[in-house]
């Protein structure tokens, strides 16, 4: 029996007002214009078998990172809290160190992908702070883009005993053009990348980029989604990709039960130890969930 785990999540509550991204005149965003929480989840995760789950944060405030380390108390499930530090800021080691007395908080995620300066996370985070994300036994996830891909190899390179991991596997851009440039910055830079041991990529986010005539059904989705799995187990293998669901950004495109099937026919010609990496065994591993941060 695989124990799984959603590797990648979000609960919200829009009274709380830091969600930028999140906008009532963001036509595209209404469907998820509104809260999410472990009421409505809960259902969705058990019906597909998930015992467990990591919330991520989605707004750059640490109020919501206290948040959801709040929702994790009152939900069982929360196995662990990924949050958002300034990590430029000089206070930011003393955030770090009072977040991290709090056990489900497993890590921080900048939202790389929202910002202007494509060069921030190898040029601005505070030295001390990297630091003290290692000192801590903490992680790091990487919201980015391709054109991110070569930045984020800096960073990598610069912090080898840092645990990193690749949010979304980097958005492909599946809606562009063949002659788009982005096609080879994410090919040659997640190949790139994947050489280094310490970093791991999330099979999540993928049915979002995808065009909406390429996911009709689950069986037209894994059609069109294959070759980019494929190029992913080849470069990570089973023991360095983690599934998450993304919900509910997912239910941009589809119900959490077609993410389910969609992922079971990626994954149906893969053995079970396999198979039990990517939908759980790595996400345990690589969050210290049963064994702590370290």
């Amino acid at each position: 029996m695989i124990e799984r785990i959603d590797g990648h999540c979000h609960y919200w509550a829009l009274r709380r007002g830091d969600y930028g991204w999140l906008t009532p005149d963001a036509a595209h965003l209404a469907p998820i214009h509104r809260d999410f929480g472990a009421a409505e989840m809960r259902p969705l995760a058990q019906a597909a078998g998930i015992a467990r789950r990591i919330l991520v944060q989605a707004a750059p405030t640490e109020a919501e990172t206290l948040f959801l380390l709040d929702q994790g108390h009152s939900d069982s499930a929360v196995a662990g809290v990924v949050g958002w530090v300034d990590l430029s800021s000089p206070k930011s080691v003393q955030s770090l160190q009072q977040l991290a007395k709090n056990p489900l908080f497993k890590g921080v995620r900048p939202m790389l992908q929202d910002l202007d300066d494509i060069d921030w996370i190898a040029t601005r985070p505070d030295a001390g702070a990297v630091a003290a994300l290692q000192r801590l036994g903490l992680r790091f996830d990487a919201l980015v883009l391709p054109q991110h891909l070569q930045v984020l190899r800096r960073f990598v390179e610069k912090h080898p005993d840092l645990p990193v991991v690749i949010d979304h596997a980097a958005k492909p851009a599946f809606a562009a053009p063949a002659d788009d440039s982005r096609h080879a910055m994410w090919k040659f830079g997640m190949a790139e990348l994947s050489g280094h041991p310490h970093l791991c990529c999330k099979l999540s986010g993928l049915l979002t980029e995808l065009p909406a005539d390429r996911r009709a059904t689950p069986k037209a989705a894994a059609q069109a989604l294959r070759p980019t799995v494929d190029s992913l187990l080849t470069w990570f293998g089973p023991d360095r990709l983690i599934w998450g669901s993304d919900w509910p950004v997912l239910t941009l495109a589809a119900p959490f039960a077609f993410w389910d099937e969609v992922t079971a026919r990626l994954l149906d010609h893969f053995g079970q130890s396999q198979r039990a990496a990517i939908l759980g065994g790595t996400a345990a591993r690589f969050y210290g969930i049963d064994g702590g941060r370290a």
